[in-house]
């Protein structure tokens, strides 16, 4: 399949069988479920192509009224990237093709994002991935796990990624931890552009021992030397659903009752 030059796919992988949230993209939120939510948003964006990627038919099902394209995956992916590269290939994607991969839980994620991920990598040729970072405001975020950090060159390439709180500060963390002296400490954004011959090989690796330690699977590139472009977000994002918490959080955004579902 031959693509324009700034063209993009955006793909979302839905998995039913979360740990978390067992079902958690047909979660009900304002009369809908969540996954078509993150359907609509990513069709707001430029992409060419919005395609859902489940392996799941309650998911398919439950799309079919919104008219969007569904992929039948394997159940047995370890990843989303493990699921998009599954996409490529069914879709016969070209090697320069750039997919999107939006989380299937982020039904309020702004197009502006997805839009911009994409241009960065076609900005930047020699990259086989581009993410997303914003600033880190409070000490809380710096130290939580749950936050992935990351460290980037001045060329906006990643240097690293991690669950603890890089850079440390070695002046200032023991004498005043609770104070951020400069705004050096970047979050990390889990949305990805892909080139799909990136995607061909990266189905082929072994975890890699980082990746393992961290369990985060951006390592995995990086410990193969492929470059990842990190932008800081031209907007705010506002998270997705991990927990039931958050599930209220957005029920409560989408002006409807916390209880639903």
């Amino acid at each position: 399949m031959e693509v324009s030059k700034r063209s993009f796919l955006a793909v979302i992988p839905a998995r039913y069988a979360s740990s978390r949230l067992p079902g958690k993209p047909l979660a009900e939120i304002a009369g809908e479920p969540m996954i078509a939510h993150v359907w609509r948003r990513a069709c707001g964006s430029s992409a060419s192509r919005v395609v859902v990627a489940t392996d799941d038919e309650r998911i398919r099902e439950a799309l079919a009224p919104y008219g969007a394209e569904v992929v039948m995956t394997r159940p047995d992916h370890a990843s989303g990237t493990d699921r998009l590269a599954e996409v490529a290939e069914t879709l016969a994607l070209a090697d320069e093709a750039v997919l999107v991969n939006v989380q299937g839980d982020e039904p309020l994620i702004p197009p502006a994002l997805v839009n911009q991920v994409a241009a960065r990598l076609h900005d930047d040729p020699e990259a086989s991935i581009a993410t997303l970072a914003e600033p880190i405001m409070d000490v809380e975020t710096l130290f939580n796990p749950n936050v992935v950090k990351v460290v980037r060159a001045l060329s906006g390439r990643a240097l690293y990624f991690s669950r603890a709180p890089i850079p440390w500060d070695r002046e200032h963390f023991v004498a005043r931890p609770e104070m951020l002296a400069t705004d050096a400490w970047l979050r990390h954004i889990g949305l990805y552009a892909y080139r799909a011959s990136f995607l061909t090989d990266y189905r082929d690796w072994a975890p890699a021992p980082l990746e393992q330690l961290e369990q985060l699977e951006q390592l995995r590139a990086l410990h193969h030397g492929h470059a990842i472009q990190v932008a800081m977000a031209a907007e705010p994002n506002p998270g997705g659903v991990d927990t039931e918490e958050d599930l209220a959080r957005l029920r409560k955004l989408f002006g409807a009752p916390e209880g639903e579902g």
